[in-house]
């Protein structure tokens, strides 16, 4: 499943994001949402979250 979707996330699940600096190269980095940064229903490029570990990003893909 892709992140494009606000209503596919919610806090505890395990995703797979795209941070700021790493656009560029598409590198992602796994983690847990804590929070939803994101208002609008749905975002082109991902919606953005807060992983547990502190680090905001795009949702590329939901892990389950």
């Amino acid at each position: 499943m892709d992140g494009t979707r606000r209503s596919d996330i919610r806090a505890g699940l395990r995703v797979s994001i795209v941070l700021k600096e790493d656009q560029r190269t598409g590198r992602r980095t796994e983690g847990v949402v804590k929070d939803i940064l994101t208002n609008s229903p749905t975002h082109p490029h991902g919606v953005k979250v807060r992983l547990e570990s502190g680090l905001v990003g795009r949702v590329q893909e939901v892990l389950g």
